[in-house]
């Protein structure tokens, strides 16, 4: 027996390598071990017929909210994430310098999805509902982050900071939590996350201002203030100087943050996501994103093909976690993830953050989802 697992007979679809065709993948010892056009049954512990499915590699969510138990806004990642295909998420700022530690220990560690992070820049993270955790600016303290980065070089990505005012940024803030975690992610090395909608500034041209390439835009689809489209509905001439210079620009769906009208007004223009994410959390679980394939089959809706969908959801944020060749793909002696889709044929309603609905006709679903070689049983629920 060379291989742990076998899956047989699928399309594999792996835009990190440019391939899409039908081919056998084989794991061993928690690795990719071998992909080819036909790989023995024999040679296999266990065998997974994929006939009429997709095989891609297990698919990463850049913005999800896992600090279960603890922030407002957490769910428990193995059951929200990776039995739904997402094998390496990124929390986006549920956590703080003050927190984290216990985030580490209490969920990171321990949960079977693999999952990095964004640091918040306000020392507390994204607590409660009640008062926004940049009300007090002290909160947003530099030299805290820089500490707490050092000690979790391994799995902090970057900082993440939330811009919205009253409910999240009080008045006394305004605008110094960007700076602030501008002078952060730059004393670290890292890059920024900025979630814009309704800052206390003019226009969405302020931040970019500060933004440069690796940085991540978050929310790029939202119709609040501070949008990518000015009052004409136009992509706003920061944006795409933003996008020349390699700022990311990144789906983040969640449960106020994804209009039909305006992803459809930016793609007519020529102007699409970097990377396709869900921010999945507690208040959009049950709707209207579900999980990340539900966010990506909207894309497939808008005419994006297959290939280039999930180039957003693996190879794409591969690079810019800095793990390619390791995660998002199926090369030989990457990580050992890969999710099998079939794709359903109906009538499914797709509803954005304003309960827009459109109906698509062709959904991706996730069947079966493999991590680190090894098919991953958990109690299956279905939405």
């Amino acid at each position: 027996m060379n291989y742990e697992l076998v899956i047989k007979n699928g399309t594999v679809v792996d835009p990190a390598q440019g391939i899409h065709a039908r081919k056998d993948v084989a794991f061993a010892n928690g690795r990719v071990s071998a992909i080819s056009d036909n790989i023995p049954t024999s040679e296999a512990r266990e065998v997974l017929d994929a006939e009429r499915c997709f095989v891609a590699p297990g698919l990463i969510d850049l913005h999800v909210h896992v600090f279960y138990g603890v922030s407002h806004f957490g769910i428990e990642p193995d059951s929200t994430c990776l039995a739904r295909g997402a094998t390496t998420v990124v929390d986006a700022g549920s956590a703080g310098a003050d927190t984290f530690p216990g985030f580490r220990k209490y969920v990171i560690d321990v949960s079977d999805t693999r999952i990095l992070a964004q640091l918040n820049i306000s020392s507390q993270g994204m607590l409660t509902q009640e008062i926004g955790e940049l009300e007090n600016p002290d909160y947003a303290d530099v030299g805290k982050a820089c500490r707490m980065i050092e000690q979790h070089r391994d799995i902090i990505l970057g900082v993440k900071v939330r811009l919205t005012r009253e409910t999240i940024v009080g008045e006394r803030a305004k605008m110094q939590p960007l700076y602030r975690a501008r002078e952060a992610a730059d004393a670290a090395g890292l890059p920024l996350m900025v979630h814009p909608q309704d800052a206390w500034c003019e226009s969405i041209d302020d931040i970019l201002a500060l933004m440069g390439k690796g940085d991540i835009l978050t929310h790029c689809f939202h119709d609040m203030e501070c949008g990518i489209l000015d009052e004409d509905g136009n992509i706003r001439d920061s944006v795409h100087a933003a996008i020349e210079r390699g700022v990311i620009f990144d789906v983040g769906h969640g449960a106020g943050s994804f209009s039909w009208d305006v992803v459809q007004k930016a793609m007519a223009q020529g102007v699409e996501p970097t990377t396709i994410s869900s921010d999945l959390h507690i208040y959009n679980v049950q709707g209207p994103v579900y999980d990340l394939v539900n966010v990506v089959n909207k894309f497939l809706y808008l005419g994006m093909s297959l290939d280039h969908a999930l180039a957003k959801v693996t190879s794409i944020p591969a690079e810019t976690i800095l793990m390619p060749g390791q995660v998002g793909t199926l090369a030989v002696d990457a990580w050992g993830d890969a999710v099998i889709f079939e794709i359903r044929e109906g009538e499914f309603q797709l509803i954005d953050a304003h309960d827009q609905v459109r109906v698509g006709k062709q959904i991706l679903e996730p069947v079966v989802v493999i991590k680190g070689g090894q098919v991953y049983r958990q109690r299956r629920t279905h939405h």
